[in-house]
């Protein structure tokens, strides 16, 4: 099997396993996981930035640059700390439902922000989405409010990376740069106060929370292993290896309750990616004889 497919499966594998992870740490805070998070993963990209000699350039980098960089930071900080809230508290199902529904958002805020065109099937497979969420919110009686906040959060993340320069390492390390200073800060306010939990009296908490750096990072280094591999039509299918997981887990390890009026919104948003991901297949595929006559 081809390398890139590999990476692209392991690093979606482990984003669908963090919820595993994360649940060793359910005694520890939520605000005190996400700083352990960025603290970590700030000071193991650092590393990696400055063996590659790259660290002083960064240090040039625009003001502009930054600002751009800043809104993505608290976008991923949103997102983060959304995540691990859900599936500490009992909604890893609902948790992948959000990313499920990610590229169906990414399609909307495309059409929206940058003005693109859907085809017809593509209208459907929205549609489908939208009809799913609503019959989930008659199942609660509310709006999925994670769900739609992880796709949300996500999918302007997105949005906003497409327009960021640097290489995808470096451009973690600057968002992660971004957040250390208060998420330093914040822990150590915690710690004076006698409510951080590390350096307590459990070594293994502390262990774990260290360990939410290489967390962050490993994946991360293995996706853009991927994309420079493997066509993104692959890695497109290979996305729906995270939600898949976290699904499977909510029902399978953390055992929540999934009835079927629920399953049935599940399965119009199901529906809808598989339009919405053959619709993309045949349109590719319908590209490649003009391409090639193009290159003629």
């Amino acid at each position: 099997m081809n390398r890139g497919v590999l990476h692209g499966a392991a690093a979606y594998a482990m984003w669908g396993a963090f919820a595993l992870y994360w649940n060793l740490l359910r005694g520890v805070p939520t605000g005190q996981m996400m700083g352990h998070r960025i603290v970590w993963s700030c000071a193991v990209l650092a590393a990696l930035v400055a063996s590659s000699g790259r660290l002083r350039a960064l240090a040039a980098v625009p003001r502009r640059i930054v600002g751009l960089y800043a809104i993505a930071a608290l976008l991923i900080a949103v997102n983060w700390t959304l995540y691990v809230w859900a599936v500490t508290s009992g909604h890893v199902v609902e948790s992948s439902l959000g990313y499920f529904i990610t590229p169906l958002v990414n399609v909307m805020l495309g059409v929206v922000v940058l003005r693109e065109r859907l085809r017809p099937l593509q209208w459907i497979a929205v549609g489908l989405a939208a009809a799913g969420v609503v019959s989930l919110t008659r199942v609660h009686g509310e709006p999925p409010w994670i769900a739609l906040g992880l796709a949300a959060s996500f999918g302007t993340y997105g949005l906003v990376k497409k327009r960021a320069p640097l290489m995808p390492l470096d451009g973690l390390f600057l968002e992660t740069a971004v957040l250390v200073v208060p998420a330093a800060a914040y822990l150590l306010a915690a710690h004076l106060s006698g409510e951080g939990v590390f350096l307590g009296s459990d070594p293994a908490t502390d262990v774990l929370l260290v360990g939410t750096g290489v967390l962050t990072v490993l994946p991360l280094l293995l996706f853009a292993s991927a994309v420079q591999r493997v066509p993104l039509s692959i890695v497109g299918i290979l996305q729906y290896i995270a939600p898949t997981i976290q699904f499977l887990l909510g029902l399978l390890v953390f055992h929540e309750a999934f009835s079927a009026a629920q399953f049935t919104g599940f399965a119009c948003v199901w529906v809808a990616l598989l339009l919405f991901g053959g619709d993309g297949l045949v349109a590719r595929r319908r590209a490649l004889p003009a391409l090639d006559e193009g290159a003629a």
